[in-house]
C-alpha cells in the first residue's frame, strides 16, 4: 500500500501524530534500519542510526520501536556437534583466565550442523576472540576432521599469526584429531580446550554460531551443499565482519574495529 501511494512504509504506524520533519525522518529511518537487521535490539540499532549520522538515544528509539511495533525476532535453540568420547588427548583449558590484548593471541573455534532439503551439512568456524572477526571457516557434507582442517588453514592463511597463538575449542574428536593437532603444534600454536560439560568455556565461539544459524541459516533455504556454501560465505565474510556492530567493540563491525585497530584509532 506504502508503495502503491507513494508513501513511507513508517507512516501507516503514525496516522493521528503530529510530528516534525526532523522527527518523521528519524521514524523512517528507524524502519529502515530495523527492516535490514530484524535481529538487533533497541541498543543495536540506536548504535546503527548514530552511525548513519541521527543524534539520537536509545530512550527514544525504544519507545519508537514499540509504538510502532517494530519487534525483533526471536532466537530458536541449537543442538549440539559435540563428541568427547574419543581416545585423543584432551588438553586443560588455558584460555578460561586468559584475556587477549591484540590480534592473532587467542582464536576459538567451533562447529555447527546445517539443515538442507533431506540431510545435514556441517559448518566449521574460527574466531579472533579480540575483534570477533570470523578469521576461518569451512562447510561441508560430514563431522570428520578435514572440515575444521579446512577452516584452520583458512585461518593460518588469511592471517599468519606468530608463534605463541593460543586455539581454544571444545573436546570434540574433530579437535583431538592427530592431523588437526598436528597442524596446531607445527605452527607454534598452545592447544587449549573446554571443561569437560562447560560450554560457557567456548562463549564466544557458541555466541558466533547462535549468530550465523539465527540470522542467516534460519532465515534461508538451502537444496545443495554448494549453495550452503555460497550464502554463509557471504554471510560471514560481507555481513558479520564487514556490516554487523558488536557491542563489545563499541557497536562496530569487526573489520572496521581491526582497520581503526591498524591506525591507533580505537578506544582501549
Amino acid at each position: 500500500m506504502c508503495q502503491l501511494s507513494g508513501l513511507a512504509r513508517a507512516s501507516l504506524y503514525r496516522p493521528e501524530r503530529h510530528e516534525s520533519e526532523w522527527e518523521m525522518n528519524l521514524r523512517n529511518a528507524l524502519h529502515e534500519a530495523a527492516l535490514d537487521n530484524p535481529f538487533y535490539g533497541y541498543r543495536s540499532l540506536t548504535q546503527e542510526l548514530k552511525r548513519g549520522g541521527s543524534q539520537v538515544g536509545e530512550t527514544r528509539i525504544r519507545r519508537m520501536m514499540r509504538e510502532d511495533n517494530l519487534l525483533r525476532l526471536r532466537k530458536r535453540r541449537t543442538k549440539t556437534t559435540t563428541d568427547s568420547n574419543h581416545g585423543g588427548r584432551i588438553y586443560p583449558n588455558l584460555a578460561g583466565d586468559f584475556t587477549p590484548r591484540g590480534l592473532n593471541q587467542l582464536w576459538a573455534a567451533d562447529i555447527t550442523y546445517i539443515r538442507l532439503g533431506c540431510e545435514f551439512v556441517y559448518a566449521a568456524v574460527i574466531l579472533d576472540v579480540f575483534s570477533r572477526r570470523a578469521v576461518g571457516w569451512a562447510v561441508g557434507p560430514d563431522l570428520a576432521a578435514e572440515l575444521p582442517l579446512a577452516a584452520l588453514e583458512q585461518a593460518f592463511a588469511e592471517r599468519r599469526p606468530a608463534p605463541g597463538l593460543m586455539h581454544h575449542s571444545d573436546r570434540g574428536t574433530q579437535y583431538a584429531a592427530h592431523k588437526y593437532v598436528d597442524k596446531l603444534r607445527a605452527n607454534g600454536v598452545k592447544i587449549s580446550m573446554s571443561r569437560k560439560g562447560n560450554p560457557y568455556d567456548n562463549a564466544f565461539a557458541e555466541s558466533f554460531m547462535k549468530t550465523l544459524k539465527t540470522e542467516e541459516v534460519h532465515c534461508n533455504e538451502y537444496n545443495t551443499l554448494a549453495e550452503a556454501q555460497a550464502e554463509i560465505g557471504a554471510f560471514i565474510e560481507r555481513v558479520y565482519n564487514r556490516k554487523r556492530l558488536h557491542s563489545a567493540l563499541g557497536y562496530v563491525p569487526p573489520v572496521e574495529f581491526e582497520e581503526a585497530l591498524a591506525t591507533g584509532e580505537t578506544a582501549a
